[in-house]
């Protein structure tokens, strides 16, 4: 496939791992570049920037072709060492640079300057438009659907995405809501040049995460998410158990503050869920998507199958369309 994404990036097909926190390390990124995609390590899932680091050069041993790393800037009055971080990343020689979360202004500069290419996550047409001014190379347009946090919004993919790409000038990748070839060929209906995934590639067997939270998701269907977080403005979107109910039920009464939550959503409760397979211990990100998910293939089976059912999908659509 060639899209201005595959030229960018210099990979075989233009489908992205989403840099997931606490699930985007060398495994599964190695496994989705080597499968032709673009794998990404998650920064802050990294304790400090060395760790960082080590853990670029562990990737370096797993694959020869290209991956990034996402750095994802957090609303917090106690921000992680961003700087350092981003210095780890460019002195490792990593060339692609995923930015999400708050505006990539402050570190676009430095990254072109470093002749990176520099994709940012965001949820809204007006945010992308930022972006692009501040000289990204690409968006990544991530719909309501999307696990993680879809904005305010509430606008889903299907006029998210070409509403984006009506937008912009550089190219833009579908995110949120897609985990099959249909899908990917839907966003390049739309006018998307490549996806993103992430809660698929959770259900993978390279993804670092225990199979009974793999399994957990296999099961679920598209009505098995939360949205937590709603009335603090700062919605996340996760998978339906025990802990993300009660969140919804704290809500619900009215006058929650964050501290409220906080012993429910510690992102050290998700790691250990995560870890341990106890899928009501903690918070688990995990999308829509979860209704389409039925089996945990490999990375590089599950790029293939899904560029083979895209590309059947696309010929169906334009043999039905040129049909008299």
């Amino acid at each position: 496939m060639k899209t201005r994404v595959t030229q960018l990036l210099g990979i075989r097909y233009p489908i992205i791992q989403g840099g997931m926190q606490w699930v985007g390390t060398a495994e599964l990124a190695s496994a989705v570049s080597n499968a032709g995609g673009l794998g990404i390590l998650t920064a802050l899932t990294q304790p400090d920037p060395e760790a960082l680091r080590r853990e670029i050069a562990r990737c370096r041993t797993l694959t020869d072709r290209p991956f990034g790393v996402n750095l994802t800037l957090l609303p917090t009055v106690t921000p992680p060492p961003y700087a350092e971080y981003l210095a780890a990343i460019i002195e490792s020689g990593v060339k692609v640079v995923e930015t999400a979360g708050n505006s990539p202004k402050e570190f676009t500069g430095r990254l072109k300057d470093a002749g990176r290419t520099v994709v940012h996550k965001c949820t809204s047409v007006r945010h992308a438009l930022s972006a692009q001014r501040y000289g990204v190379d690409m968006v990544s347009i991530d719909g309501f659907e999307c696990a993680g946090h879809p904005g305010e919004d509430d606008v889903p993919g299907l006029v998210l995405i070409p509403a984006a790409v009506k937008a912009l000038q550089i190219p833009v990748i579908a995110s949120g809501g897609i985990g099959s070839g249909a899908g990917m060929a839907a966003a390049l209906a739309l006018g998307a040049e490549g996806i993103n995934m992430g809660t698929r590639f959770m259900c993978t067997q390279e993804a670092p995460i225990h199979d009974d939270i793999k399994r957990a998701l296999v099961r679920a269907s598209e009505r098995d998410t939360n949205l937590i977080f709603r009335t603090l403005h700062n919605t996340a979107r996760v998978l339906k158990n025990a802990v993300s109910d009660e969140v919804v039920s704290i809500e619900r009464r009215g006058g929650a503050t964050f501290e409220d939550l906080r012993p429910l959503v510690l992102g050290t409760r998700g790691r250990a869920a995560l870890r341990s397979g106890e899928v009501d211990s903690g918070i688990v990100s995990a999308g829509m998507v979860v209704g389409l998910i039925d089996d945990v293939p490999s990375c590089a089976e599950l790029i293939e199958r899904i560029v083979r059912e895209c590309r059947d999908h696309l010929r169906r659509a334009h043999a039905s369309a040129a049909a008299e």
